[in-house]
Formats: structure tokens, C-alpha cells, sequence
């Protein structure tokens, strides 16, 4: 008789997974205290009381371990955006306003992985692998469903022709071709504003200059939201 396939809930499996994710943890302590340079697979065995040989039956290297760490951390920016654009205000331009509170509360309150993100973490290290990519859509089509539900912009940003085609390769890329050139465009140009003020603030730049940064991303959401 063929043995019954593994569903991956037995007691082992579980094991595994408990493992994994207090791997992760001790991880995520090592990142928060001294970022990706810190990250020891040989510290995280000696805390966790394993050998380093018995750590890397679960996870392969370091890479490894850091890029569940980023897929993880798309995940949780991912649902917080969501939960934002669920829990706002009805009005788009109240929903968006949301989402960019959304984006700087959850990078305030996990710097370390909001780092993790949008640097190259290590030398050597595929930031732009193609899993990574697909992990960080989700969170863009959040901003993109927000965007688009805002009246179209008179024209598009730097001009049809400057912005059309690399926009349609990207669209065609994901999936998601019932997306505008310019929603794209200008969902894109939002993300790279709100992530200026991000690591700015993140990096304690505002602190030093005795600047509350609260107003920069309201004044941020209503120019974005007004302007066309």
C-alpha cells in the first residue's frame, strides 16, 4: 500500500516550523540591534542551544534566512496597508490619507525591517530577486487600487512618452494590465516621495533638526491628492 502523502501538520512539521520561526526571532533581535551585518547563524545556534550544522537543516545559509525575512516583512507591510485602506475613510482621498499613515506608522515601528526592504542588505545579497519582487507587489497594489480610485490626473507625469512604455512592461510583468499607465506612474512617484520621508525620519534626520515630521506626510497626502 502507498503511504498517505505528508499534509505537513504532524508533530515533526510542527517542530520544524516552531524552530523556523524562533530562528527568525532570535534574527530579527540580531537585525534591531546591529542591522544586517550583525546577522550570525553560528550566534543564533549558540542562543538557541543547537549546533551551527544541526541550524542549517533549517535554514540552507544566511541568504536564506534573510529572505524569508524580507518575504515576511512585505507580508506584515502588506497587511497593514490593507487593514488601512479597510478600516479608513469611505472618500478616496480620506482612504489615502490612511495608507500614508499606514506606511509610516508600521516603518516607525519596525525600522529595522523597513531597512530590510529598500537597502541591499549584505554584498552579494539579490535584493531584486525575482521571489523579492513578487513579494513586494502585493503592498504596491494596495497603493494602486488607492490611486486609481482617485479622479485621473490631466496628464500623465514627465509626459505620455517618458512614462508609457516602461510602465506597460511592468503592468504586463504582474498581472495587473487593468492598471493605467499614469495610476502606475503616479502611484509609483507617491511611493518614492513617501519613502524619503520614511528613511529620513527612520534615520533620525528630522530629530536633529528639532522638525516635527508629522505635518510633511499630511501635507505630502494633500498635494498628492489635489494635484493633477
Amino acid at each position: 500500500m502507498a503511504a498517505a502523502p505528508r499534509t505537513g501538520t504532524g508533530p515533526r512539521d510542527r517542530f520544524r516550523a516552531q524552530v523556523r520561526q524562533e530562528v527568525k526571532a532570535a534574527a530579527l533581535r540580531q537585525l534591531a540591534e546591529g542591522g544586517p551585518e550583525a546577522l550570525s547563524l553560528n550566534a543564533i545556534a549558540k542562543q538557541l542551544g543547537m549546533t551551527g550544522p544541526a541550524l542549517y537543516r533549517y535554514f540552507a545559509n544566511r541568504d536564506s534566512l534573510l529572505t524569508d525575512l524580507v518575504v515576511d516583512a512585505y507580508g506584515d507591510l502588506t497587511s497593514a496597508l490593507t487593514r488601512a485602506a479597510a478600516d479608513g475613510p469611505a472618500d478616496p482621498a480620506g482612504r489615502l490619507t490612511g495608507l500614508v499613515h499606514a506606511y509610516r506608522a508600521w516603518a516607525l515601528a519596525e525600522p529595522h525591517r523597513y531597512r530590510l526592504l529598500f537597502r541591499a542588505p549584505l554584498q552579494g545579497y539579490d535584493a531584486q530577486a525575482a521571489g523579492l519582487v513578487e513579494a513586494a507587489q502585493p503592498a504596491m497594489n494596495v497603493l494602486l487600487e488607492a490611486v486609481g480610485a482617485l479622479a485621473e490626473p490631466e496628464t500623465e507625469p514627465g509626459g505620455p512618452g517618458e512614462t508609457a512604455a516602461p510602465f506597460q512592461r511592468w503592468r504586463e510583468r504582474h498581472g495587473i494590465e487593468e492598471v493605467s499607465e499614469a495610476v502606475a506612474a503616479r502611484s509609483t512617484l507617491l511611493w518614492a516621495r513617501l519613502h524619503g520621508l520614511v528613511a529620513l525620519e527612520i534615520e533620525g534626520n528630522f530629530r536633529s533638526m528639532g522638525i516635527d515630521p508629522a505635518p510633511l506626510y499630511e501635507a505630502e497626502a494633500a498635494d498628492f491628492v489635489h494635484s493633477r
